[in-house]
């Protein structure tokens, strides 16, 4: 029963933390409630993703000392924490870097290094599959936010009020369901003995192999989801569609994080990482014609999803299966930061060629390029399983 428990657990914080996939549709109520750019709230986005990247290196090694009931636990707060300064931000750009950049981004941190090392733990013989279910919350996050936002939008209620309402519903439901994991009687002897120095992963080559075509894989989708909305309605889709295309981009998230760790468990994480990274190309440079249809908008964008979400499986599954079971909390953080940079990157080149040249065609072209390159990279670095 506590394997169940559990995993339980991990897909209700995953569903909480993933609503940072929703960020679009804060945009339009922040530029005209508050007057900020189109850049500016791209910052914001891409440095919770930054912070979540970068922190969850410290919440591995914490989850690994502590165990992942305090470690969920202190994500809850600083999530609780991060979005309440937020809603008292008065709309200052430097306040809600802070509030949703640093403390919710570290929250997120904590929540996610925990929801993704516990279940493996119960399930080590099922490593793509339950790591996919695991995370397939985080993908299906922004589709319960959108539509909570949006609700409250139409009613009238300031962006920033509803910040608070976030965070304080949110906060209570991690809190709750950290209280409910547990891990096998194997790992609890674990001491911090058995944790390696961060500078010896670093000589490891096939970690910044792993690094550079996760790069490329987030960098696509997190420029397409941070300005998902505003593409929309640039290219003439309606208000309605572009809000709606939303959850189907989360949707797709979603079952993409299932599907591809159904397919890793059968193809292999190398061949599964290559197909991912060729469709997650094509997949992107499909959102220039498909913008110019309100019922294509919401397609393609299912399809951005179902390849962006590959990334958080197939780079986990293969974590663990280059490395073990047992150094997951630790190895794959430092994978991850490369998701950080992505979101530091992707959509703020969005947002700012936006305010350039007031199109989204040059920043989507340039995403796909990256995914295509990150693709070759890991194609030529990382030889078949039998070689390795």
């Amino acid at each position: 029963m506590k394997k169940y428990l559990a995993t339980l657990a991990s897909f209700l914080i995953m569903l909480c933390i993933g609503g940072v996939y929703a960020w679009s549709i804060f945009v339009p109520p922040l530029i005209t409630e508050h007057g900020l750019l189109t850049s500016q709230t791209q910052l914001v986005f891409g440095f919770t993703i930054a912070t979540f990247a970068v922190v969850m290196i410290l919440a591995g090694r914490i989850e690994k000392k502590r165990g992942p009931r305090i470690t969920a636990i202190i994500g809850a707060v600083l999530f609780t924490c991060g979005y309440l300064l937020a809603s008292v931000s008065g709309g200052k750009l430097s306040v809600l870097l802070i509030g949703i950049g640093l403390f919710s981004g570290a929250g997120i941190a904590f929540g996610y290094v925990t929801s993704l090392a516990t279940p493996i733990k119960w399930f080590p013989d099922y490593k793509g599959l339950i790591t996919g279910v695991s995370v397939a919350g985080f993908g299906g996050g922004a589709i319960i936010l959108s539509w909570i936002v949006e609700t409250l939008l139409e009613k009238d209620v300031p962006v920033l009020r509803i910040f608070r309402i976030v965070g304080i519903s949110y906060g209570i439901v991690v809190f709750l369901s950290a209280l409910l994991f547990s891990v096998p009687k194997q790992f609890q002897t674990e001491s911090a003995k058995s944790i390696i120095p961060l500078r010896e992963h670093l000589k490891n080559s096939k970690i910044w192999v792993l690094f550079l075509a996760m790069f490329s894989g987030t960098f696509a989708g997190l420029l397409i989801i941070g300005n998902l909305k505003p593409i929309g309605l640039n290219f003439g889709v309606s208000e309605v569609y572009a809000t709606i295309a939303i959850s189907f981009l989360a949707i797709g998230n979603m079952i993409g994080r299932v599907l591809w760790g159904f397919v890793s468990d059968r193809l292999g994480g190398r061949r599964s990482i290559l197909l991912a990274l060729a469709l997650l190309t094509l997949f992107t440079l499909l959102v220039i014609p498909g913008s110019h249809s309100d019922l294509t908008f919401l397609f393609i964008p299912f399809l951005v999803g179902l390849g962006f979400g590959a990334n958080f499986v197939l780079f986990a599954a293969e974590v663990t299966q280059l490395f073990g079971v047992a150094k997951i909390g630790t190895i794959y953080p430092i994978v991850f930061l490369s998701y950080g940079f992505a979101g530091i990157i992707g959509p703020s080149i969005g947002g700012g060629l936006y305010d350039l040249t007031q199109s989204y065609t040059i920043p989507i072209i340039i995403s796909a390029v990256i995914c295509a390159l990150g693709m070759v990279i890991f194609y030529r670095m990382i030889p078949p399983r039998k070689s390795i």
